[in-house]
């Protein structure tokens, strides 16, 4: 694995930290408090190119590769995790496309994703009774004539309600993975019902909804790659989006320590700062090594599937790793902010909300030990 970043790269990394901090990090606890879709930020991000950093330039994307993806997404999460998450699903959607896609899907989507003429892209994958386990799924798709009926309902759809198109999976052959199908719908489509969003814990300015689908008729065009190998598709989606998230959660992490060392070096007690109590000191130096280490993880796993080498174990590796990494770096940020860390008024207590579901949502870190633990015993 290369370790030396690229001119590409580096340029995209300090496009991605430029805006960050001068646009996204100001408006972060605003966006938190007043659960705010950012579409004017997210508008920002797509003249940058970041809504699409791994599509084809011939499709509108940046085509600037996995690992400049992985890098952007830190740089966007530091600053505000509810806008990372939402540029995260919506570059995986683009990916989608482009990889799996008709020419036909390919110029009709891709380019209005990556310019932000679509505000967003959604992934509707989990249902109410199927989110790890997507062989319970019951969503069903029929032939009707030259279309597809979809009927069924899916759960913790990100972004769902702003989608200018979402990638749906439906059962269209007998049980288990076997018989599942991928189709793009449109939002807005007649008989697609979005419900209410969810009141989260964290990422709040993130939105969640549950969708209904009745009787929503589809064009036999909305079918995306073949029929019943929709599974494959989403697995391969996630492998890439788990890079996705465990860079979106050292982005968090890193936003938390930054902000503890500066907390530690200000915040006085016993006469000095307790930057210089040892207890403090060592809550640190773990928090950063832990971060490194999640880094090169999602660096190693992005150097993979760029050059298009397998890397669904250390995709896996990578999110474990990283999110849970995260969780406790953001809970110790808490601690060394003692009182503070509690209140609104210091963002360390939104930074641990926030890092809470990343070890749950793009396969929860039980479903990443599974597939690693298969690995190795293969």
């Amino acid at each position: 694995m290369e370790l030396d970043l690229n001119e590409t790269q580096l340029l995209i990394q300090r496009s991605a930290r430029d805006y960050a901090t001068r646009a996204i990090a100001p408006h972060a606890r605003a966006i938190d408090e007043e659960e705010r879709f950012p579409k004017e930020i997210l508008k920002g991000l797509a003249d940058l190119g970041l809504m699409a950093v791994n599509v084809p330039e011939e499709l509108g994307g940046a085509g600037a590769g996995v690992v400049s993806y992985a890098l952007a997404m830190q740089e966007i999460a530091r600053a505000c995790a509810s806008t990372a998450v939402t540029m995260a699903v919506t570059n995986m959607v683009g990916e989608v496309i482009a990889k799996f896609g008709t020419d036909e899907q390919k110029t009709k989507y891709c380019p209005k994703l990556a310019s932000g003429e679509y505000v967003a892209g959604s992934f509707a994958l989990s249902e109410p009774e199927a989110g790890s386990d997507p062989g319970a799924m019951r969503t069903a798709a029929r032939r009707d004539g030259d279309g597809w009926i979809l009927d069924g309902s899916k759960q913790w759809i990100t972004s769902g309600a702003h989608a200018g198109v979402l990638v749906v999976w439906a059962r269209t052959g007998g049980p288990g993975t076997k018989g599942i199908s991928c189709f793009l719908v449109e939002g807005g489509t007649k008989g697609l019902r979005v419900g209410k969003a969810e009141d989260k814990m964290g990422l709040r300015g993130s939105n969640t909804v549950s969708l209904q689908f009745e009787n929503c008729r589809v064009p036999a065009s909305a079918l995306l790659g073949e029929e019943n190998m929709g599974f494959r598709i989403a697995m391969m989606a996630l492998d890439g989006g788990r890079i996705g998230i465990s860079s979106q959660a050292i982005g968090i992490a890193r936003a938390a320590l930054d902000e503890s060392v500066r907390y530690a070096k200000d915040r006085r007690a016993f006469g000095k700062p307790i930057a210089e109590f040892q207890a403090i000191q060592w809550k640190l130096a773990d928090m950063k090594t832990e971060l490194d280490a999640a880094h090169l993880l999602s660096m190693r796993a992005a150097w993979l599937k760029e050059r298009g080498l397998p890397f669904s174990r250390e995709a896996s590796m990578s999110k474990v790793f990283a999110t849970e990494a995260a969780v406790r770096i953001c809970n110790e940020a808490v601690q060394i902010h003692g009182g503070y860390g509690y209140i609104r008024e210091f963002p360390a207590e939104r930074h641990l909300r926030d890092v809470r579901v990343t070890t749950i949502y793009e396969g929860t870190s039980e479903v990443q030990r599974i597939v690693i633990a298969r690995s190795v015993l293969a």
